[in-house]
């Protein structure tokens, strides 16, 4: 059950949040649930016929998508299920849409993604024609500082859901380590998207998603 003041606050810098990215060049959406936020999503926002890559997110994974992606009205890229994920990520980077989630989005629009390859952060900076990000209100703070220490307060978390033997998936906290196995390796900091008009979505959504 949602806890009725996490939801109202939420709610308040949801809508803040969204309309500064707005501000930002994005096309920016505020919805109270994943039900929702999936149903923008094929409804409105992707059109079929054309091909989609998607990056790693827990909160892509929470709303399910996969089964819709696969049922031919789309080119997928599918990451999940390929014989050779290096290419699949390489064709990623030429798709229509790439569809991902995020690490930390700010109260002024910015954005904030650290990954371990860079074939996510690379197919949101430049590439496929339209980047489309899901996030759940959590992933809110107020500053690109305060993002980059989210990233890392959460990374032991991420490093233990992709099996890599890090000394944070031991202590639980990011040692900031210089080993083959390290995850937290590409910074992505989207500070505005005036650049390419109609290129970034965001969905925001006013639920606790991912980490």
């Amino acid at each position: 059950m949602k806890n009725q003041y996490r939801t109202w606050l939420g709610e308040k810098r949801g809508r803040l949040a969204v309309r500064s990215f707005a501000e930002k060049g994005w096309k920016s959406y505020y919805v109270e649930t994943l039900d929702e936020a999936k149903q923008l999503l094929f409804e409105t926002l992707l059109p079929t016929k054309v091909s989609v890559g998607l990056g790693g997110s827990e909160t892509l994974a929470a709303m399910d998508i996969l089964p819709v992606l696969r049922n031919g009205q789309y080119k997928l890229y599918d990451r999940y299920n390929c014989a050779d994920h290096f290419e699949v990520c390489r064709d990623s980077l030429m798709a229509d849409y790439f569809l991902t989630g995020a690490n930390a989005l700010t109260m002024n629009g910015e954005m904030v993604n650290i990954d371990c390859s860079g074939s996510r952060v690379a197919a949101m900076a430049y590439g496929p024609r339209h980047v489309i990000v899901v996030a759940g209100v959590n992933k809110l703070v107020n500053t690109v500082d305060e993002a980059i220490a989210r990233v890392r307060a959460i990374a032991p978390m991420n490093c233990l859901r992709n099996n890599h033997k890090t000394p944070c998936t031991e202590s639980g906290v990011c040692a900031d380590c210089n080993i083959p196995a390290r995850m937290c390796n590409q910074l992505l900091i989207t500070y505005n998207a005036q650049k390419f008009s109609g290129k970034y979505t965001l969905i925001l959504i006013n639920e606790e998603l991912g980490f």
